[in-house]
């Protein structure tokens, strides 16, 4: 199996901002929570709280969307483009997205670009409860393992970070990405 993460590596950019942009465009009221979201970006720059406190920040705004589902259904439409070409060319039926970003989010890139195995940050999109820890870094591998992948049958990794070097070095090939560039990982 290929393991993908998603954002700045199957898409182009980070789908979370993304997101929170379109939303903010569409439902300018949302602009409420920014002061919540502020502090949560200043805390976790300033290493007071890690990435899953900071995102508990950053979906307050979620609640003030009056139909989430049909914003990430037109969210997608407008931005499933922006997926790498190279990733189109790659696909295969058993690769496995594995993102930060939340599943809610995520999922409908995945069924358009018809990805059946997806993990992803566990963020509820209604309320905007994260409900576990942010699959990030060394999370992510042990999210894989909690879903019952074999992290042994990893053939090739492809990330935009380092901060994946967990799931790099359990792959028999990982590939940097840099837009529409694939660099060797260079373990």
């Amino acid at each position: 199996m290929n393991v993908y993460d998603f954002d700045k590596t199957i898409y182009h950019r980070n789908s979370t901002a993304d997101f929170l942009f379109y939303c903010l465009k569409k439902h300018p009221r949302i602009i409420r929570s920014a002061p919540a979201m502020l502090r949560g970006f200043i805390l976790y720059g300033l290493k007071i709280i890690d990435i899953t406190e900071m995102k508990k920040h950053l979906y307050r705004f979620l609640p003030l969307l009056d139909n989430v589902e049909e914003d990430l259904e037109d969210f997608w439409d407008k931005n499933i483009e922006k997926v790498h070409t190279w990733y189109l060319q790659k696909h295969r039926e058993d690769d496995l997205v594995i993102s930060g970003s939340p599943y809610f989010l995520v999922e409908g890139a995945c069924k358009r670009l018809k990805i059946s195995r997806l993990i992803a940050s566990d963020v509820d999109a209604f309320s905007g409860e994260v409900r576990k820890p942010n699959c990030s870094r060394q999370q992510k591998v042990i999210d894989m393992k909690e879903q019952g992948y074999d992290t042994g049958e990893i053939e090739e990794f492809y990330s935009d970070s380092h901060s994946d070097d967990p799931l790099a070095a359990l792959a028999q090939k990982a590939w940097l990405v840099k837009g529409e560039e694939l660099l060797d990982w260079g373990k």
